[in-house]
């Protein structure tokens, strides 16, 4: 809904983002304004729809971002090991002991706020869970049979790499994108919040948060409406983290046997002597 919602912004409202109508101040939601109007007489709904489209973007481009170079980072570091795995784990420790708000803060101010410095320094700064989940899977796949007969048989380490190692590390990373995404979302709302993030006129959730602080007391709703969209988009997209893993890794697939459902891979208990007793005529 909330994809179809940002798509479809323009045809789902008559009103823009930045229209302003002063006759309509702190108006109550109503058929004019479904969701009321804010102190500028700006319609709530529409700035929602709207706010929407930055929020989902900075999501879904810096966690991309971040998904690229983590895994890129893991997979050489898992499947090399040794000083190119202690090399990029040091970098990835060096990274993940900086205050990560502190540093997204310092970088900003240096380098201007905007809707595209937002996205790249989030997606340039949150790579380092992906590139340790993609790592520690590598190790385990490097192990596998499957990786020792393709040696075997001479076949390259790019070949390894890119057409057996990296398909078994889809899940971790759809999970660890999925994340991503949250954190992304979250981390631009309390960025605009700060003034640091999108900058007005152009509306995200943050910055309706930031401007609504004044008229908590008055007018709370300007503050409830962005804030519950960014806890529900938090959290689906946290609870669809653990629905791709569920649906990706094929260990925690369950599937009907009898009628008792057991996971794949897990074999039958070998029936005890009195068993096969009894069932033997």
């Amino acid at each position: 809904m909330l994809f179809t919602a940002t798509l479809l912004a323009p045809q789902m409202t008559h009103y823009r983002p930045d229209q302003i109508d002063l006759s309509a101040q702190f108006a109550p939601a109503s058929w004019t304004h479904l969701l009321g109007a804010d102190e500028n007489g700006r319609d709530v709904l529409t700035r929602l729809i709207f706010g929407a489209r930055a929020s989902l973007l900075v999501g879904l481009v810096s966690a991309a971002i971040s998904a690229g170079i983590g895994v890129l980072f893991g997979i050489t570091a898992g499947y090399f090991g040794r000083y190119v795995d202690a090399l990029i784990m040091r970098v990835t420790d060096g990274f993940m002991s900086i205050p990560l708000f502190f540093l997204l803060l310092t970088i900003l101010t240096l380098f201007g706020s905007n809707l595209t410095n937002v996205v790249i320094v989030i997606g340039l700064t949150s790579w380092m869970r992906v590139a340790r989940m993609v790592r520690s899977e590598v190790l385990k796949q490097r192990a596998m049979d499957y990786v020792l007969a393709a040696r075997a048989i001479g076949a390259k380490d790019q070949g390894i790499l890119w057409r057996h190692i990296l398909p078994h590390t889809l899940p971790v990373t759809a999970v660890a994108t999925t994340l991503n995404i949250a954190f992304a979302i979250l981390t631009e709302s309390a960025l605009s919040f700060l003034g640091l993030g999108v900058q007005p006129p152009t509306p995200s959730w943050g910055n309706m948060l930031a401007s609504s602080q004044t008229y908590l007391w008055t007018a709370p709703q300007l503050a409830i409406y962005p804030g519950l969209l960014i806890l529900l988009t938090v959290l689906s997209f946290n609870a669809l983290g653990d629905g791709v893993l569920d649906l990706m890794d094929p260990r925690t697939r369950w599937v009907p046997q009898s009628e008792t459902p057991t996971k794949v891979g897990r074999q039958a208990e070998p029936a005890t002597r009195q068993e096969v007793a009894t069932e033997t005529p």
